[in-house]
Parts: structure tokens; sequence; C-alpha cells
């Protein structure tokens, strides 16, 4: 239950408690005084009828012993000599007497002679009295009062406390549901509030500016979970800044740096060139260590490229939009895969008309380009790469699928970090930087979209979804060439792939 049921709950149960000892005591002392009065007024009876008996003489008393002056109606009298009940009478309300049956004598011949009043059950036609026994001469006197007041009263009593209890959980239910609403009110805000903060992507460090619990005053337990939650955010709002600082430093030395790289390596790749074309008489050693300088260097540049590019793609730079024809792309890249990997079967499952979406063309094409390439450089020769394109709701899905030996499942949450390898996972017959798989993941990103992996041995699918944006054409909408590329010669090119597959 929540914590607001559970306080109305509680103050409800207390209501009725305190309600039903109030009531069960009302009751237990509106019986006690009214025995006692019964008590009293039976004392008097007996002895309005003692002194009756007295005044009759020795010759008994008679049938009038039961109606004294000053007697109530419903007195019962019963005169034992001897254990035997000479006379039985019960006092009408016209004044008349009745006789006592043979059934309400009997429990009267046991009453103690103590003078202690005592509550007999006489039957059905008589009820419950309250009776005293007391000795006249050598004859026993027993008095009593009817209990059926008594028990009327109590039982009145009893039905309106139970009326009085019932309102009293109703207007208690009511009331306990609005004061607990109204003291929770805080407590709710600072609920709402984590709620908030807990579905906010925290990726910026003034995602928590405003953001803050208003109930801080330091007199209420709620106030004081207010501020302390109101100082956590802030704390987090400051980790989050110089997280954002440092990472921004870092991403700043890395643009700087790779940069700045450029130009020396670019001067390294040309003097071994220019080395290893014109050092004909070089010994072959020589030749050798030249090559693989300018090998070396190539590969370098390539990342120092890499490195450079996710810096700006950080900074939000380096995607431009426009109409790209993604079947194009993906054609020049399964052409250039063929020509870079023929041991691999390479194949394409593209609509028959041009997808069209909303992209930047160089960014896209390296999508393509290096999903393929992680395809071939991490599976066997043989592999069956096949790479597709799906329009679905909302967007078009770009699917890279290998029967190479899959993916270690432990290594698939870090996939697409930067420099993340999985070497003991699939074989390696080329080099990594580890940073391919990082500028797909951050251009998909850019341009709004995901891409996933599901692997098993036998069966990789890399999936990048990208959605359809205003003003890109609708897939399959018709031909839309791609930067650097016309319609017509994306078909050719398509016509070509099934021989070359």
């Amino acid at each position: 239950m929540t914590l607001r049921r559970r306080l109305v709950l509680s103050i409800v149960a207390l209501v009725v408690a305190v309600s039903a000892v109030i009531g069960a005591g009302s009751i237990v002392a509106l019986f006690s005084i009214q025995r006692s009065a019964i008590d009293q007024q039976l004392q008097y009876a007996t002895n309005r009828a003692q002194k009756s008996i007295e005044g009759q003489g020795s010759g008994g008393p008679g049938l009038d012993i039961g109606r004294p002056s000053g007697q109530a109606a419903g007195t019962l009298t019963a005169y034992f000599l001897n254990g035997n009940a000479v006379i039985g009478s019960v006092l009408e309300d016209d004044g008349h007497l009745d006789s006592l049956a043979a059934s309400a004598v009997e429990p009267l011949g046991g009453v103690r002679v103590d003078g202690q009043p005592r509550t007999v059950d006489l039957g059905a036609d008589l009820g419950r009295y309250r009776v005293t026994a007391a000795p006249v001469g050598s004859a026993v006197l027993v008095v009593g009062l009817p209990m059926a007041p008594v028990y009327e009263s109590v039982w009145k009593l009893f039905a309106v406390v139970l009326v009085v209890m019932l309102l009293a959980l109703v207007v208690a239910s009511a009331a306990a549901a609005l004061a607990v609403r109204r003291s929770l009110r805080p407590l709710e805000r600072v609920a709402e509030t984590a709620t908030t903060v807990a579905g906010m992507p925290l990726e910026r460090s003034d995602a928590l500016d405003g953001i803050r619990v208003p109930d801080t005053d330091p007199r209420t337990e709620v106030g004081r979970v207010g501020t302390a939650f109101n100082r956590m955010l802030g704390h987090i709002g400051n980790a989050m800044q110089a997280r954002e600082r440092s990472e921004q430093k870092v991403r700043q030395f890395v643009a700087d740096a790779s940069h700045e790289l450029r130009t020396p390596l670019a001067s390294v790749r040309g003097y071994a060139e220019l080395t290893r074309r014109m050092g004909g008489d070089l010994p072959p050693d020589v030749v050798y260590a030249m090559s693989r300088i300018e090998s070396e260097s190539l590969r370098m540049t390539s990342m120092v490229e890499d490195l450079l590019l996710l810096a700006r793609l950080d900074e939000g730079r380096e995607v431009q939009l426009d109409d790209v024809d993604l079947t194009g792309l993906v054609l020049d890249a399964v052409n250039d895969a063929h020509a870079a990997s023929p041991e691999h079967v390479i194949e394409v499952d593209v609509p028959p008309t041009p997808v069209v979406v909303l992209g930047d063309a160089a960014r896209l094409h390296q999508v393509i380009v290096n999903l393929v390439t992680n395809a071939r450089t991490h599976t066997p020769d043989g592999t069956r790469i096949t790479v597709g394109i799906e329009a679905v709701p909302g967007g078009v899905d770009l699917t890279v699928r290998d029967t190479g030996q899959g993916i270690d499942p432990a290594f698939l949450p870090k996939l697409f970090e930067r420099f993340a390898r999985a070497d003991s996972s699939r074989s390696r017959t080329a080099g990594s930087t580890g940073l391919g798989l990082a500028i797909v993941d951050a251009v998909v990103q850019a341009h709004g979209g995901t891409v996933g992996v599901e692997s098993r041995p036998g069966d990789t699918v890399f999936t990048v979804h990208l959605p359809v944006r205003a003003g890109a054409g609708a897939a399959g909408a018709g031909p839309a060439a791609p930067a650097g590329a016309g319609a017509p010669a994306a078909a050719d090119a398509w016509s070509d792939v099934p021989d070359r597959a």
C-alpha cells in the first residue's frame, strides 16, 4: 500500500478504536450505575416488605404481602417457610398482584440469605430479576426488581454508540484523507522532482538547471528532505559541469593533436615514398624499410583522421543534411568491398527503386564502408556478407549480416565504444584501431538514428535505423543522386553486382 493509504487507514483505525473504547466504557458505566440504582431500590422494597409482614402479626402474611405502600410496579415478593414457598406474587402496573408460577418460584428458593443482591433468570415470562433474600423470624423473604429497564437502556445506548461510530468512521475517513493529502503534498513534489530527474537524459551540464524541490522548510521533515535533495542536485550539476569541461578539454586536445599530426605524417609518408621511388641503388632491406614506413604512416594518418572526425562529431559538426540515395551508397560500398576482399561472398538486398534519406552522403558512406569492412576483417574467407535496405515505419533500416563465428556476448555491450576490440572472439587478418564502429555509432546518432547488433554463431547482423525527416524523399519515391554520383550510375552499379558477387 502507498504511504497515503497506510496513514489514512491508521488514522481511521485509531478513531474507530478510540470510539469503541469510549462506547464500551459508556455502556459498562451505564449498566453499573443503573444496576446500583436497582440495588438501592431493592433494599428499600425489601425493608417495606419486611415491615408489612411484621405488621400482620403472628397469623402469618397474607396475599397483601406484595402490596405494601410505595412498592413499584414489577416488584416480586416470595415468602418461604421451612424451605417451601407460602406466597409468591408480582405487582402489575395496575396494582394487581399475580401469583408466581412454580417455574419462577423454584430459582428463588435457592437465593442465599445474606442480604446481597443477585441476578436471577426467572424464565421467558418474567426475564431477569435482581433479587435479595432477608430473614423474617424463622421464614425467608425474597424481594426482586426487574432488570428489563436496565437492559433496555443499555441496548439503546449500544445502538447510539454504533451509529456514532459509523458516523465517526465516515467523517474520520474524509478528514484523514484530506489531511494526509495536504500533509503529503510537499513529499509528492519531492517525488515528482525525483521522477523528472530520473527520466532526464543527463548529457548536458545545464540539464538540471531550474529543477529543484520548492518545499525546503527546515522546520519540517519533508522540508529537510527537499533541502538535501536540492543540495544533491547541485552537486550532480557541478560534477556534470566538471565532467563536461574535462571532456571538452580532451576533445579539444584530440582535435588539435589530430590536426597537428596530419602535416608531419604527410611529410613522413611523402619522404618515404620519394626515397622508395628514387632509391634504385639502395639495398633491398632499406627499400623494404621505406615501404613499411610509408605503410605505417598511411595507417597512422587514417587513425588520426578517424580521431579528428570523432572529435568534430562530438562538437556537433561534420554533418550536412541533404537528400541522399542510400541505395547508391550501398552499391558503391559493395563494389569497393569486392575489389578489396574477393575471397568473401558479398551480396546486396535492396529495393528495385532507390531509397532516399535525409543525411550526409559522405558520412553515411563511411558508415556502410566501416560496417562492411568490420565484417570482412573479422570473419574468415568464404564468409557470406549481405548488405540490405528495408523501408520500415518511420524510417529506413540498413543491415549488414555475416555468417561468421559471431561475437562474444560479454563483449556486445561495449562493442561501439572507442578503441574496443574483441580480438579473442573473432579472427583478425588485418590491423584494427577499434574506432570503426565508434565512428558508425557517432555518425548514426548525429543523424538522429540508432545502431544495434545481434550475434550468434553463424549469424551476426548490424542494424542501422535512420529516421525519416521532413524534407527527405520517401523511400522508393524515385531516383535521387547522392553527392558525386548520378542515379543512372547507381543503377549501372546495381546491374553489375550480381555477377561480381
